[in-house]
């Protein structure tokens, strides 16, 4: 196994992108809070694909977390990630602890603005915030061209690039289709605190929507596409939080299928929060 550096505060990140980059090489970031799985392996090989080097961040970041218990039993599995990481390509894993990001005296943080406040922003007070903060801290030391993030926060992806425009960020945002288990479930580090029982109910969410876009007609509503997933979740004892069918650029609710829309789900199974998400073709 070659050598895989480990940075472990920002200043540590910051000089070893700066000679990266004055030796002419182009770095993609892969930011994760570690447990890695195969989603994350998905995100790795597609940015090595653009970039001459890829760091991988892993930091379970406390300021996006609304509920301690949340944060607490977050896994936390940094030797078997590190491991990963040396078998994909990775150049080099971004570690820092909470002390190195927020130090003595740190009082700033980060309002994304109107796409924060609706879906998971109502539920999960503080939670944009904290990502657009450490999004943005990670950026300024890792230096990337480009971040790769997952499809599955879709939310999360467009409140990044907002925060990216808006600020005039020098980095790249590209998003990776969700990637699932056999059963449709979509990998998160969170599935493994789901207990048997409420794992195999929780393929309900992938289920319910690829029902109801299938059988969705140009007569169809927006109403009866979530009536149809609420339902089903429910029924499998999942206890749902949110079924949304917005404009994926906005994330404003629409009544109409007429143009391309976005399905987004919360749902619990036991005491696990899950979230998906899927397109829904226009219905001319």
């Amino acid at each position: 196994m070659n050598y895989l550096p480990q940075l472990t505060t920002p200043s540590d990140a910051l000089n070893w992108a700066t000679e990266r980059h004055r030796e002419g090489s182009t770095i993609a970031l892969v930011p994760t809070m570690g447990a890695l799985h195969q989603g994350h392996a998905a995100l790795i090989q597609r940015a090595n694909e653009l970039c001459d080097l890829t760091v991988v961040s892993i930091f379970v970041n406390p300021t996006q977390f609304d509920r301690t218990s949340d944060f607490d039993t977050y896994p936390r599995t940094l030797d078997d990630d590190i491991a990963l990481c040396a078998t994909t390509g990775v150049d080099a894993v971004y570690t820092p602890t909470a002390e190195a990001m927020y130090p003595a005296g740190f009082d700033t943080s980060i309002d994304p603005g109107a796409l924060a406040t609706r879906w998971e922003g109502e539920h999960r007070a503080g939670h944009f915030s904290g990502v657009a903060t450490v999004v943005t801290k990670l950026f300024t030391a890792v230096q990337p061209d480009i971040a790769v993030f997952g499809e599955k926060d879709f939310q999360q992806l467009a409140i990044i690039k907002h925060v990216v425009r808006d600020l005039g960020l020098a980095v790249e945002i590209l998003g990776e289709p969700t990637v699932r288990e056999t059963d449709g479930l979509a990998m998160s580090s969170r599935n493994v605190r789901l207990a048997p029982d409420a794992r195999k109910s929780a393929t309900a969410i992938h289920r319910s929507m690829a029902e109801a876009i299938r059988s969705a007609t140009p007569s169809s509503s927006a109403s009866d596409i979530i009536e149809h997933v609420d339902r089903r979740i429910s029924e499998a004892g999942g206890v749902v939080e949110y079924v949304a069918v917005v404009d994926p650029n906005t994330l404003e609710p629409v009544t109409t299928l007429k143009q391309r829309s976005q399905l987004l789900v919360a749902a619990w199974f036991g005491d696990v929060r899950l979230i998906d998400n899927s397109t829904i073709p226009s219905q001319p």
